[in-house]
């Protein structure tokens, strides 16, 4: 008997069919991804699975079978039995979904008490022991730590913890790496590979990076719109797509080993900054986000910055554009030393959904930057409004539309659009596509440089992500602790990287050929184990 099997299922939300007659099976211990774009129902069908869509409102047809409970017709005590018992889901936000206010280890035993009726004491010491089995240093002391004094992989691997507590035949990860850097990001698939390996539970990973499937799973299925387009064995599925909709998918992945063609930058210098060091903190509290920094960026040129999360690359970013000042050295634009905001350096923020004021239409926000500068003739900012609109592939007509009408693609488009009305030299992008599936994140970048080539913009591109980083960059910075560890010519710095850090990152990314990721995935517990 199959472990999930699911028979024709449809998810209706008033007039929208978000899943539409879907049909597979996960045997016990096989990993099976459900891999699509935004919108195309892959987290609908997961949180089915476990009956989640109950008391919505929501239409669901068909038949789902969980480790032999018929989700359709069963009660909600036999539902709840389900849920944690014999199967687990871990969510894309771990932060959301861990209560703030409670220990981590507080927090697991009370979900193995609920299903076991154990002891407090023996609930406890249960936490304590599956926080150690996912990787957490000292479980018994950070078991008494709250969501916010972990790490966002650590999060992640708190929420693994929860769900194996009760040791259910089913692990559904809903998006599980989606915010984390490529070197933890590596470490949670190798977590789970491992769990998979040790327990011979069955995995059902949802995502929208096609890498991460590769890592992880033995059978692929791709979804668009809600059906299925292809599915089979992960290697046949990457290896060679039958399907037209799976080649652009993949055709839409940035590659880490493939080069881009350099674009027109000239020797000018438009920013640059000079001994950069900012600290956060007083007295023996404080630490140096950035250090020591120094770079320039040229007109019509791109310059990349990676590093894990706390690297100080958004804090270099903040400084570049004048939100922060720096407590040593100074930012010169075209020559001349810059305190504060100048508007000929922009940004474009990571979130545009808190980035943009939910109760202004975005045509508002976007005309902020031309009011600032002293425009006050309704009319000619309104026309120029609109000309930016459709600059950057929107319609002039979304003017008066407000941010949650828009997509996660579109928002960021708007932010674009905001950017460009103060007439910017340079933009700053802080991780401007990293909560963007990949063919909404190719669009982007499409754009930017489009948008570079036309006005002769440089660019600063902030991001975690290295595959990402190489399709865009002239340059690359790598940053480590504060500090600048390699910087030069982007194919010197990935084909022949200096630093032991450039090359753990690297390292770290994910393969497209099932056949390498495994190889990487020794490699890495061979280096762990030494």
């Amino acid at each position: 008997m199959s472990l999930v099997q699911v028979t024709d299922l449809s998810v209706e939300f008033g007039d929208l069919r978000a899943v539409d007659g879907l049909s597979f099976r996960l045997q016990q211990g096989a990993a099976l991804a459900l891999v699509g774009e935004s919108g195309s129902g892959k987290s609908t069908v997961a949180s089915a699975l476990l009956g989640l869509h109950r008391g919505t409102g929501a239409r669901v047809g068909g038949s789902i079978e969980v480790a032999g409970t018929d989700v359709q017709e069963a009660s909600d005590d036999e539902l709840r039995r389900l849920r944690g018992a014999k199967a687990a889901m871990v969510f894309q936000d771990p932060l959301s979904s861990l209560d703030p206010y409670y220990a981590i280890g507080d927090q697991i035993a009370e979900v193995y008490r609920v299903h076991t009726r154990a002891s407090r004491r023996a609930a406890r010491a249960r936490a304590v022991d599956v926080l150690d089995r996912v990787g957490i240093p000292d479980a018994q002391r950070r078991s008494r730590s709250r969501p916010h004094e972990f790490s966002g992989g650590m999060r992640q691997r708190a929420l693994i913890a929860m769900a194996l507590a009760c040791e259910p035949d089913l692990l559904i990860a809903d998006e599980p790496t989606t915010a984390l850097d490529v070197t933890v990001q590596a470490q949670i698939l190798d977590l789970l590979h491992t769990l998979r390996e040790e327990t011979g539970m069955g995995l059902l990973l949802v995502t929208h990076d096609v890498g991460v499937a590769a890592e992880s799973v033995d059978e692929v299925l791709v979804m668009r719109h809600g059906r299925v387009v292809e599915h089979g064995r992960v290697g046949a599925v990457l290896g060679a797509p039958k399907e037209p909709y799976t080649r652009d998918l993949l055709a839409a992945v940035p590659r880490v080993d493939a080069s881009r063609a350099p674009s027109e930058a000239s020797e000018e210098v438009v920013l640059e900054a000079v001994g950069l060091r900012r600290e956060f903190g007083r007295g023996k509290r404080a630490f140096a986000a950035v250090d020591d920094v120094s770079l320039t960026v040229h007109r019509g040129e791109t310059l990349g910055i990676v590093g894990e999360s706390g690297s100080g690359k958004t804090t270099l970013g903040r400084m570049l554009v004048g939100l922060l000042e720096p407590t040593v050295g100074e930012v010169r634009h075209d020559g001349h030393a810059r305190v504060g905001v100048n508007p000929a350096v922009q940004m474009v923020f990571q979130d545009p959904v808190s980035s943009l004021n939910p109760r202004r239409s975005v045509g508002e926000s976007i005309a902020d930057p031309l009011r600032a500068r002293g425009e006050r003739d309704e009319g000619r900012i309104r026309g120029r409004v609109r000309e930016l609109l459709e600059r950057v592939g929107l319609e002039a007509a979304h003017y008066d539309r407000y941010p949650h009408e828009f997509s996660g693609g579109q928002r960021q488009r708007v932010g674009i659009a905001r950017a460009l009305a103060a007439d910017p030299r340079v933009i700053v992008c802080d991780e401007p596509v990293s909560a963007l599936d990949v063919t909404t994140q190719a669009q982007v970048v499409a754009l930017l440089g489009e948008l570079q080539r036309e006005l002769g913009l440089a660019l600063v591109f902030v991001a975690h992500d290295l595959a990402v980083v190489r399709q865009v960059s002239d340059r690359v910075a790598v940053m480590q602790r504060g500090r600048i560890v390699e910087q030069g010519p982007a194919d010197e710095v990935y084909d022949n990287p200096q630093d032991p850090y450039t090359k753990q990152l690297l390292a770290a990314v994910p393969a497209l050929d099932p056949e390498v990721a495994a190889r990487r995935r020794t490699a890495r517990r061979e280096l762990t184990a030494a």
